[in-house]
C-alpha cells in the first residue's frame, strides 16, 4: 500500500462502521432502521460549526451587496449538491442565475453520470475559477467530503490568489491537506453505513449547509419578508396565486383587490406591498426598494 493510499485510508469516511458490519444479514426492517438512526449523526454534526458557517454567510452577504457572487465547486455527489443549491436559488428567491453558481468537476454530463477520474487534476479546478473570472467580491465555497478532491483543492487555491474569499466544507476533520481557505467547515458524520458511501450522512450533513447559507443571505439581502418569499415576480399561474394570497396575509385586501394590486405593479409583489403601505405609485415604489438595496421591511417600517 502506498503512502497516498494509507493516507485515504485514514480518512474518517473511509472507516468502516462497527454498527453495520452485519448489515448484509439484516431484515430491511432492521437496515432502514440503521441508516434512519446514522442520519441523525448528520444534524448533530452541524451544531458545533454554526460559527464557521456564519463566517461564510456574512462574506456571502457581503458579496452580493457588492454584485459578488457565491460559487459551489465539488465532484461526484459534493459537485451535485452545490448545483443543486444554485439551481434552486433563481425560483425561489428571484435571483440572477449567476448570483449562485455551482461548478462540478466533468461539467454537465457529471450531473447525470460518473465521469472517469475528473476530479483527480487540481489544474482543471483552477481553470473553472479563471474562466469565471473569480475576484475580490466573490465567495467561493469547496466541498470536499473526504477533503482531499483535487479538483477542488486546485480551484480554492486559485480563488484565494485571485483575492475571493474562500470556504471549505468537509466531513474529515485534522486533515493536513486543507486548501487555502478563510473558513473551514468540518462535520464529522462518522463511517457510513456503507463504507466510503458519502452520498450518504456526508451529503445529508452538508446539504443542510449549504441551505443554511443562501437560504440565510438571502433573507439578510431582504429577499424575503417576514418569513414569506416576496421577491417574486408573477410569471406563471402559481406565482399570480402566491402574491395574492402573500398581500392577502400581509395586508386587509380581499384576493380580488391584491389581484389588482400586482397587476399595477406589473406583477412585482415588493413594489406592490410598498405601493400599498406607503400610498405610492409604482416608480416611486421600485425607487424606494432600490434605495433601501432591496430591503421593503425597512421602507414599511419608517413609511408605515
Amino acid at each position: 500500500m502506498n503512502a497516498d493510499s494509507l493516507k485515504m485510508a485514514s480518512l474518517l469516511t473511509e472507516q468502516r462502521n462497527p454498527r453495520s458490519m452485519n448489515i448484509d444479514r439484516m431484515t430491511t426492517r432492521e437496515i432502514l432502521a440503521l441508516i434512519h438512526s446514522e442520519d441523525y449523526n448528520a444534524f448533530r454534526a452541524v451544531d458545533d460549526q454554526i460559527g464557521n458557517i456564519e463566517k461564510a454567510v456574512e462574506w456571502t452577504v457581503e458579496a452580493f451587496r457588492n454584485k459578488g457572487r457565491l460559487i459551489y465547486v465539488g465532484a461526484g455527489t459534493s459537485g451535485r449538491l452545490g448545483v443543486l443549491d444554485a439551481a434552486e436559488c433563481p425560483p425561489t428567491f428571484s435571483s440572477p442565475p449567476d448570483m449562485v453558481q455551482g461548478v462540478i468537476a466533468g461539467g454537465w454530463e457529471a450531473l447525470r453520470r460518473a465521469v472517469e477520474r475528473a476530479e483527480d487534476f487540481p489544474e482543471h479546478g483552477a481553470e473553472e475559477m479563471r474562466q469565471r473570472n473569480v475576484a475580490f467580491n466573490d465567495v467561493v465555497a469547496g466541498i470536499a467530503a473526504s477533503s482531499t478532491t483535487p479538483f477542488v483543492v486546485g480551484a480554492l487555491h486559485e480563488a484565494h490568489a485571485r483575492g475571493a474569499k474562500t470556504v471549505f466544507i468537509t466531513c474529515n476533520p485534522n486533515q493536513d491537506t486543507v486548501p487555502e481557505a478563510d473558513a473551514v467547515i468540518t462535520l464529522p458524520v462518522g463511517p457510513e453505513v456503507v463504507t466510503g458511501s458519502t452520498r450518504m450522512k456526508a451529503a445529508t450533513a452538508t446539504k443542510l449547509v449549504l441551505n443554511m447559507i443562501t437560504t440565510t443571505a438571502m433573507i439578510r439581502i431582504g429577499k424575503v419578508y417576514q418569513n414569506l418569499m416576496v421577491d417574486l415576480t408573477a410569471t406563471n399561474r402559481k406565482l399570480e396565486d402566491r402574491s395574492r394570497r402573500i398581500i392577502v396575509a400581509l395586508t386587509d385586501l380581499s384576493y380580488e383587490e391584491a389581484d389588482a394590486l400586482v397587476k399595477k405593479a406589473n406583477g412585482r409583489l415588493k413594489t406592490a406591498l410598498v405601493m400599498h403601505y406607503c400610498g405610492m405609485e409604482r416608480e416611486e415604489a421600485e425607487n424606494h426598494i432600490q434605495e433601501k438595496k432591496g430591503r421593503i421591511q425597512d421602507i414599511i417600517a419608517i413609511r408605515s
